[in-house]
């Protein structure tokens, strides 16, 4: 039986427009794209070229610092451009899709008795090897490295998320498959698998070491996770795999085939359907917006809305992406009696008491927008951040270390063990208005560089 782990600080930030429980088949997207930015620092070099004919699980490109690794077409059909911004940094690599999609074949594998040799060639020739993550740094994982361990979240506790019951309807075979071949990759620590309590989805799954937890967002982060079950130490490695991917790794082990499927949580207040929709990597946006073309008063994440990022109805899903959200824009002016901050604040939602709403029903849900009601100003240690930062760290202190790249310091009060998603809250309550995930991201690409 699994032990609970009971996460004591943090917040759920309940937003209008849950997706429901319902499960579409999202419309064929006449291109599809593969980002290389939202792998972070890989340096690409595009092996595919306009006009080029590809398989699903045709190669795109490659990291430049490590070619073992590449990136492959999620579809059939043309390469249409190679979309670069400043300095020639390629953005995206486009593939105008086939009406139906022709495979590239991998060699199938029986995950319990290959050895980790035959595991790993077969996750990186079949392209599922950019969808492991390595701590500390948060980046793409080495195939080189052997980690002390490898770390599963069986669920998201962020805002408007997808349900894991959901995600993993029909696909349990192909997850014990991918934690066969994860537990030939794991070093002496093995594989472990957080699971929100209560929840049976993985009820069954054997190779893994299974840990409930229980409390608000961030608890269903893995950074939250791996601290409180196996903390990370300097010098040692382990390495992270959304759920949903474990799944994919599995199908590409057992079918030959590479296809990088999603269910998405099209979510958000502004979304006129909110719902699960079934997509490949890379589709557009649209595909999930049920008819919404778009607005200036509304803003499209692909994400969440702590940590995704903005795009618009022609872009296209992240590639680490499992959800839309859909946003009321924050561009209208408040009057301050009514909306403003003399306004009894009666459909506001806060972290501390200031409003009355904290005396509502914990069911009462918010229609939030993206304003950040005011400019970055002193960054002080209030500790309004302890509250919703669920680490054995002084978050503040840290912050504050980074910015003035003090490396002993950094290394002391716990770089190693946090990525930009666990500061992700601290950002959403710090009155400050410090980008503490981009504080925190820049840290961590300063100390990687420094320790080469």
């Amino acid at each position: 039986m699994s032990r609970t782990i009971r996460i004591r600080k943090g917040a759920d930030i309940r937003l209008k427009g849950r997706a429901s429980s319902e499960v579409a088949q999202a419309a064929r997207s006449s291109v599809y794209a593969v980002q290389p930015p939202h792998f972070h620092g890989v340096t690409p070099k595009v092996t595919a070229k306009p006009g080029d004919r590809v398989e699903a699980g045709s190669p795109l490109f490659y990291d430049k610092y490590n070619d073992q690794i590449h990136y492959l077409s999620p579809v059939s059909g043309t390469v249409k451009e190679v979309v670069r911004g400043a300095k020639r940094r390629v953005l995206a690599v486009e593939v105008e899709a086939d009406a139906t999609d022709t495979f590239r074949s991998f060699p199938t594998v029986n995950p319990q008795q290959a050895d980790r040799a035959t595991v790993l060639n077969a996750l990186l020739e079949g392209g599922m090897f950019p969808f492991i993550e390595q701590r500390p740094f948060a980046v793409p994982a080495s195939p080189k490295d052997t980690p002390r361990s490898i770390h599963i979240s069986g669920f998201s506790s962020a805002p408007l998320a997808p349900e894991t019951a959901v995600v993993m309807a029909g696909r349990m075979e192909e997850f014990q498959a991918g934690i066969d071949a994860l537990a030939k990759l794991a070093g002496p620590g093995g594989v472990h698998l957080g699971v929100r309590s209560g929840d049976a989805t993985f009820n069954g799954v054997s190779g893994a070491q299974v840990t409930a937890f229980d409390g608000p967002h961030p608890a269903g982060n893995v950074g939250v996770q791996i601290h409180a079950v196996a903390p990370i130490n300097r010098g040692e490695v382990v390495w992270t795999v959304h759920m949903e991917d474990v799944a994919n790794m599995g199908r590409l082990l057992l079918t030959g085939n590479y296809r990088p499927d999603r269910i998405i949580a099209a979510a958000g207040s502004e979304h006129p359907a909110p719902q699960h929709f079934a997509v490949r990597l890379g589709a557009q946006v649209s595909t999930v917006l049920a008819g919404f073309t778009g607005s200036a008063d509304v803003r499209v994440v692909s994400g969440d809305p702590l940590t995704g990022q903005t795009t618009d109805v022609n872009g296209y899903i992240g590639d680490l992406h499992h959800q839309v959200t859909l946003l009321p824009e924050g561009n209208k002016p408040k009057f301050l009696l009514s909306t403003g901050w003399l306004g009894l604040g009666l459909d506001k939602f806060s972290l501390s008491r200031a409003f009355p709403t904290w005396l509502l029903p914990k069911s009462k849900e918010f229609t939030l927008d993206t304003c950040n009601n005011g400019e970055e100003r002193a960054f002080v240690v209030s500790g309004q951040y302890d509250a919703v930062f669920p680490f054995d760290i002084y978050p503040e202190h840290l912050l504050k270390s980074i910015m003035v790249n003090d490396i002993d310091a950094m290394e002391k009060l716990g770089i190693y063990e946090v990525a930009p998603e666990d500061f992700a809250l601290c950002e959403y309550a710090c009155t400050s208005k410090i980008a503490t995930q981009q504080v925190v991201r820049d840290g961590l690409d300063m100390l990687q560089k420094e320790l080469g």
